[in-house]
This record gives C-alpha cells, sequence and structure tokens, in this order.
C-alpha cells in the first residue's frame, strides 16, 4: 500500500508518444525495464567509478555502483511507503550520460565541449534516454514517462540558471517544471547514489591500499563502526573485520535518512506527490549531524582516494586520450563509424557537430576509449 505522497501509476502523466498500458506491468515497470535492456545500460560495465575498468576485478565499474544504489532506493522507498518502480527506475537511469573515465572524462569533455553548449553527465542522460537510443519504430529514445524523465532531470534538486543545452531541449519538447523539487521517489534515488559510493568507495580505496582500517578509525562513524566489531567480535579476521564494520556504516546512512523522512513526513503531512514538489527543499535527506560526518568522510576520501598519486597518474593519462580523440573526430568525422560519420557530415553547423561527436566519444567504454586511443592517437 503506497502514501498518499507516493506517485501513483494511474495518476502518471504518461509518455511524449502515446502508448497502449501494458496488461502486466506498471507505467515505471515498463521504464525500468527499457532502462535495463538498453544499450547505454549495458556499457556502464565496463565505465569507470573511481578505478579506470581495467585496474582490477573486484573495484566497482558504473553498473555495479548503479545496481547498488537501485537497491538502496528500493530500500528507503518500500520503508516510507512510495512507489519502489519509480525510486528504482530514476536509480538505474541516473549514470546513464556518465562518459568513459568516470568524473575525470566528464570534467574533459566539458573542457573540449565548452565552446558548444558545455557537458552535463545528467543532462546527456536525458539525452540518451529521449533521443540517442534507436530501437523502437514509432520514436527516438525509450519514451519514458514524464515521472521518470522528471527524476532523471531533478533528482539532485530543482534546476536553475543557465540549462544545459541537452536538457534545454527536452524541456522545451516537455516541460519537466525544473524549478520544483523532484518526486520522494526520485529524491529517494539521490540518497541512494550517496549512500552507496560513499560506503563503496571506502571498501574500494582499502582494497587498493590507498588507506588502511587504522586510517580510517580516524573518521567519524567509520571510526565506531570499526570499534563495535572489535567489541562484538575480538580477532575477527581482516577482511571479514572490514565488511562488518562498512555494512554497519552503510546501515547507519540508510537508518539515518529513513528516520529523518519518517520525522519530516509526520510532520509536514504531505496530501499528494504534488506537495512533495512544492515543499521548501528536500523531503528525503540526512540528518544535519550524520550530514557534517560525511562531509569529513568525503574530504578524506577526496585526499586519499580520488586525488591520490596513482589516480591522479591516471587521470592525467584519460584525459590526454579524450584531449586527442574529440578534435580529431571533430576534424575528421571519417574516423566514425559511418552512421555517426553520416549524422556528423550532415551537421548544420560546428555546434551540431561537435555535439554529435561528443554523443559518439561519452558513449565509448573505458576499453574502447583506450583501444580507439591507441589506434588512432
Amino acid at each position: 500500500m503506497t502514501a498518499p505522497y507516493a506517485c501513483q501509476p494511474e495518476g502518471s502523466r504518461g509518455r511524449r508518444w502515446p502508448e497502449r498500458m501494458s496488461t502486466f506491468r506498471s507505467p515505471w515497470q515498463r521504464d525500468r525495464d527499457r532502462i535495463i535492456h538498453s544499450s547505454a545500460f549495458r556499457r556502464l560495465k565496463h565505465k569507470t567509478q573511481v578505478f579506470v575498468e581495467h585496474e582490477g576485478d573486484y573495484y566497482r565499474t558504473r553498473l555495479t555502483h548503479t545496481i547498488e544504489v537501485a537497491q538502496v532506493a528500493r530500500t528507503i522507498a518500500g520503508t516510507l511507503g512510495l512507489n519502489t518502480d519509480l525510486a528504482e527506475t530514476v536509480a538505474l537511469a541516473h549514470d546513464l550520460g556518465h562518459p568513459p573515465f568516470g568524473h575525470t572524462g566528464e570534467d574533459a569533455l566539458a573542457a573540449l565541449m565548452a565552446p558548444y553548449g558545455g557537458f552535463d553527465h545528467n543532462a546527456q542522460a536525458l539525452r540518451i534516454v529521449t533521443r540517442l537510443e534507436r530501437h523502437y519504430a514509432d520514436f527516438d529514445g525509450l519514451n519514458l514517462t514524464w515521472e521518470s524523465l522528471e527524476g532523471i532531470a531533478k533528482h539532485n534538486g530543482p534546476v536553475t540558471g543557465p540549462l544545459p543545452y541537452a536538457l534545454a531541449e527536452v524541456n522545451a519538447e516537455w516541460d519537466l517544471e525544473l524549478h520544483t523539487n523532484a518526486s520522494a521517489e526520485a529524491q529517494v534515488a539521490a540518497v541512494a547514489d550517496d549512500v552507496a559510493y560513499n560506503h563503496h568507495d571506502l571498501h574500494d580505496g582499502l582494497r587498493a591500499g590507498l588507506f588502511t582500517e587504522e586510517d580510517l578509525a580516524q573518521l567519524p562513524v567509520v571510526g565506531e563502526a570499526f570499534a563495535e566489531v572489535d567489541r562484538l567480535h575480538p580477532g575477527l579476521e581482516p577482511m571479514r573485520r572490514r565488511h562488518e564494520a562498512l555494512r554497519r556504516v552503510f546501515g547507519t546512512m540508510v537508518e539515518d535518512v529513513i528516520a529523518v523522512a519518517q520525522n519530516r513526513l509526520a510532520s509536514l503531512q504531505p496530501q499528494s506527490v504534488d506537495d512533495i514538489r512544492t515543499m521548501e527543499g528536500p523531503i528525503i535527506r540526512f540528518s544535519k549531524p550524520l550530514y557534517q560526518n560525511l562531509k569529513a568522510i568525503k574530504l578524506f576520501l577526496f585526499q586519499r582516494m580520488y586525488r591520490a598519486p596513482s589516480v591522479v597518474v591516471e587521470r592525467r593519462r584519460v584525459t590526454e586520450m579524450l584531449n586527442g580523440l574529440f578534435p580529431l573526430f571533430l576534424n575528421d568525422p571519417a574516423k566514425m563509424p559511418e552512421h555517426w560519420f553520416k549524422a556528423a557530415e550532415a551537421a548544420a553547423d560546428e555546434t551540431e557537430r561537435a555535439r554529435i561527436v561528443l554523443d559518439y566519444v561519452a558513449g565509448m567504454t573505458d576499453r574502447f576509449a583506450i583501444q580507439e586511443a591507441e589506434r588512432l592517437l
């Protein structure tokens, strides 16, 4: 039984291109399934989370991260009486627009695209699901519902200021009400993203040897988790000790989000999803004390992991690859596959051509970008 402030399938604003209702799936189950079967979703398997995909079998990729986010989103949404299918859909789609090499790739492409309207992975995800996936007879994209598109666009909050061109194009065709909050389900997906990466980046950083359990003992939340494991299980084998501690960190974050949301929902008494959209600030968030503790953890990860010397060397290397590939394809589109070449040749101007090249490069997996760089550069 969903709550009155949850998104209801029968209340969906529908699809840009009308389709017959499925006899056995809700609109958001259908959206979820289309995302899972999309080409862009499959390519997440070989895209960076923090470590470049080939660096080790145990590190998270963008796909395994996405699956973890979807699991957290379903748990939180179900506990709060929200629509779990919509929360899962937004979670599964939230990183579809990421280019190869994670945030390093995004930074490189944003700089390269600065003369042509910039680059933003959230906006690129919308471009993928509304234009670039071309499998259906009646439309480009996946023809997702309004609520799924809204969630992809606004899961991190209202979008103000100049819009990335990819978002502006979608919003011009179908108003996503960017000035309002997203649904509670989309807000859950955003918080689930924070929960997942705060947890698994600690795990992956330990496995990579960038820091030790003794380093983590100095951090809020994490230190307490290790201390509790040592009290309950003295002498526990190191890998089990690590897992037991970090799953407690994971649980602390999830329980905090649920408790805060339950308190806010009981206090504010929203009666519809539009009440959620017009509230001052998000309904789904961490408590202020935990938020401050997570800031300390993120600062630690930034200094010891995201900007670790070995990671910085790899960042420079992959940035050079993209800095070579993008202008190469822009100046000589014939080096792209035939259908991309034809699209670039038919572009009305350089900006349109650059955006087509961006779509091609941003869609690459880590390993394909590396192969193309070795072949062409």
